[in-house]
């Protein structure tokens, strides 16, 4: 692996996770620095580097930075620093950005998702995707949330770690526009940054909403959509919550995960409805 490719790999990890998430990636995907070609030029850059953050000259100047995890963390912890000298080489980390339309072809970071957009840099890949909205379905069914995307749906059936299961307003009230109405409300309290986009009756009788919020981790990314479809003929609420963008961090084969901050937006909605969840509950992903 090169250092200028290991170097943006790790400034991403710290922007997206922080340090203490940084370093146990790291550690877990086995980036470590005897896997850097580094030459004398750069060991001669980087060692004072590390000397100077770490008030230790002696020392990290006789650090062998193919050595162990505790050197390995002190050269992660030093990467803001260190990528400032290889700035006129390598220029800005995402200058070299290419983006791609991934229709007609699917990429395998947008596996299972439609209408997406892909770009790649020497850090990470970044994959936002429109095209999977209840609008886009002619089986009047909410999109399953695929490996590829964060989030969860009542659809994700064949995907324990996406799928949630339905809800059932009858704790409330059994009558379904009563128990529309305290949805739409309950949508709107928990966020000040959610927007209702489309409140819609359905020809079948069923109510749909669409709405949608900042993602909130990664940070600094597009929107999540949130979908809510409540069908009166069983009295069940099916829903969706997933991200637009996701973040791949070489070599992750599955994004950067969103901290299960969909699942616990509709756990907030659902506390504030006090409607029972008709099956087990989703505890979470476990990914960092």
């Amino acid at each position: 692996m090169k250092i200028s490719t290991w170097i943006a790999g790790i400034q991403f990890m710290f922007i997206s996770h922080g340090q203490n998430n940084a370093l146990g990636l790291v550690d877990a995907w086995g980036l470590f620095p005897s896997q850097l070609k580094t030459n004398a030029n750069q060991r001669a850059i980087l060692l004072p580097l590390l000397a100077k953050l770490n008030d230790d000259s002696d020392h990290f100047q006789s650090m062998n930075l193919d050595s162990g995890i505790s050197r390995r963390r002190v050269l992660i912890a030093s990467m803001f620093t260190i990528t400032s000298p290889y700035a006129m080489v390598l220029g800005p980390p995402y200058a070299a950005a290419v983006e791609t339309s991934s229709a007609g072809k699917e990429f395998a970071t947008s596996a299972g998702r439609r209408g997406c957009k892909t770009v790649v840099d020497p850090s990470r890949t970044v994959v936002t995707c429109n095209g999977e909205l209840l609008s886009s379905n002619s089986d009047g069914r909410l999109s399953k949330v695929s490996a590829t995307e964060n989030g969860v749906s009542t659809s994700s059936v064949k995907n324990p770690s996406r799928f949630s299961p339905p809800w059932t307003y009858l704790t409330e009230t059994d009558d379904p526009k009563k128990a529309w109405k305290s949805l739409q409300a309950a949508v709107l309290s928990v966020d000040p940054n959610v927007e209702i986009i489309e409140v819609t009756e359905r020809p079948e009788g069923s109510f749909y909403l669409h709405a949608t919020a900042p993602t909130q981790s990664p940070p600094g990314l597009d929107l999540d959509d949130i979908e809510f479809l409540l069908r009166p003929e069983d009295s069940v609420v099916l829903y969706r919550s997933a991200s637009r963008t996701s973040v791949f961090v070489y070599p992750l084969t599955q994004p950067v995960s969103d901290n299960n901050s969909n699942l616990r937006r509709l756990e907030k909605i659902r506390a504030v409805l006090g409607w029972e969840e008709l099956g087990y509950g989703q505890s979470g992903s476990q990914r960092l």
